[in-house]
């Protein structure tokens, strides 16, 4: 199955990332063995894109809730804890708290 964003073909998850943000993922994860001066500069970057485009931090909220309905849904599957008998500890002075 091709994965097609904007008329262009996505080979692998990371060009698809970067197809459906237009920007590339390493701009928000870094990369490994960046100096210093580059990571400023590339938190600069970001900084101006957030500013330039308010919108994109939900927009990757929905391509990731969106990826992972598509791919392990069973994330979603929101399951209430069952509460078991509440221990209730004695206050100060012996009396149980009600």
């Amino acid at each position: 199955m091709k994965s097609i964003v904007a008329g262009h073909v996505a080979v692998t998850a990371t060009e698809f990332a970067e197809l459906a943000l237009g920007t590339p993922v390493d701009l928000w994860l870094g990369v490994e063995g960046e100096s210093e001066m580059e990571r400023a500069a590339r938190l600069a970057a970001a900084r101006d894109i957030l500013a330039d485009d308010p919108t994109l931090p939900d927009r990757l909220s929905q391509v990731a809730a969106e990826a992972i309905e598509a791919y392990a849904p069973e994330l979603f599957a929101a399951v209430t804890p069952v509460r078991s008998a509440v221990r209730r500890r004695p206050r100060r002075g012996g009396a149980v708290a009600a």
